[in-house]
């Protein structure tokens, strides 16, 4: 090894340099990408203006994408199938002239969202894809388990169409929250058998996908994490930090119904990491039981008057039902409709 490699002032040097390299190849990146969705905008925009010219050409019809498709081919090569060239027409058509598309995620990114037909859907995915970073394989698992119709339960219309054009906003407690929590990805079969460590196991060992489902923010400290309360030692099966929320949150993993003593032993962990492991800066621990069954009513009389931070959700180790989730969706946002219709009427009255 030569002196040069040792000497301190040459490490700092290629250590700039790599920095440098490394933001420019960013940036070169950036700005293909911005070129590539601007240019395939036009071209949307072009074959669309083609189309809307005459009766004659919108006979043309279907066939002026194949055609297009193999001239195109000939002339520039790869790029121009069929199939790319129905998704650079629909970009042009979903994101009209004001509604320009944004540069901070990939063409396939495009093709993902441009599959979605729910306008307030695709927009909650394309603002989440850029607010949290979602690679392509991330953008195709949060549709999968059909995520804006987990967070969108159980919201408002204003809520809804909040989470539809500004994504996810991590603010309080209660955004973290999924209606259910989604683990698909540790493909346990159904029927199943499985012990609530066996689940926890699983989890750990799938903890990017489980990170993933558990949203932006969320840190893992660590599992059967161990307090002890007057020589009685207690485990709690996973601890996280939230670095939005700046605070810890605490998870028990529930098999079975979760019964009132589960409760009240997650209030007591709550307890001891606000008095004994929170340090200047830290806002009071999150609690979440999670669990496949959940008694609203025993959860409601338990956590009276307890910690509002303390929440009890439900999992599920399968895909949600889309449509029964999309029916609901539709339901609040019906009434609400109606509501608003009804509103003058019954001022008058």
């Amino acid at each position: 090894m030569s002196e040069l490699t040792t000497d301190t002032e040459y490490q700092r040097l290629l250590g700039r340099i790599s920095e440098v390299y490394t933001a420019g190849q960013v940036r070169a990146h950036r700005a293909v990408n911005a070129q590539l969705i601007e240019t395939y905008w036009q071209i949307g925009h072009d074959i669309v203006e083609y189309e809307q010219g005459g009766k004659v050409r919108a006979e043309y019809g279907t066939a002026l994408l194949a055609n297009l498709s193999r001239d195109l081919t000939l002339r520039h090569g790869k790029g121009f199938s069929r199939s790319n060239l129905i998704y650079i027409r629909l970009l042009y058509v979903q994101y009209p002239i004001g509604q320009t598309p944004s540069d901070l995620l990939s063409w396939s990114h495009y093709v993902e969202l441009l599959r979605i037909d729910d306008k307030l859907e695709r927009g909650f995915y394309e603002q989440q894809a850029i607010r949290e970073r979602w690679s392509v394989a991330e953008l195709q698992r949060q549709k999968k388990t059909s995520l804006f119709l987990r967070l969108a339960a159980g919201k408002d219309k204003a809520a809804i169409l909040q989470l539809a054009s500004q994504g996810q906003i991590v603010a309080q407690p209660g955004d973290i929250l999924r209606d259910p929590f989604v683990f698909e990805f540790l493909k346990i079969p159904e029927p199943h058998t499985i012990s609530e460590s066996d689940l926890e196991t699983l989890l750990c060992d799938h903890l990017q996908p489980f990170l993933l489902e558990l949203g932006k923010g969320f840190t893992f400290v660590g599992r059967q994490y161990r307090i002890t309360l007057n020589n009685t030692h207690y485990r709690i099966d996973l601890v996280f930090y939230h670095r939005i929320l700046r605070c810890f949150v605490l998870i028990d993993l529930k098999l079975n119904d979760v019964q009132h003593h589960d409760i009240g032993q997650m209030n007591l962990y709550l307890g001891y990491f606000a008095a004994e492991e929170n340090v200047e800066g830290d806002n009071p621990p999150i609690g979440i039981i999670l669990t496949r069954y959940k008694d609203e009513l025993l959860v409601e009389y338990a956590t009276y008057q307890m910690n509002s931070q303390l929440f009890v959700q439900k999992y599920q180790l399968y895909l949600p039902d889309r449509e029964e989730l999309r029916r609901e969706l539709e339901r609040t946002l019906q009434l609400a409709e109606d509501r608003s219709r009804n509103a003058p009427e019954a001022g008058g009255a």
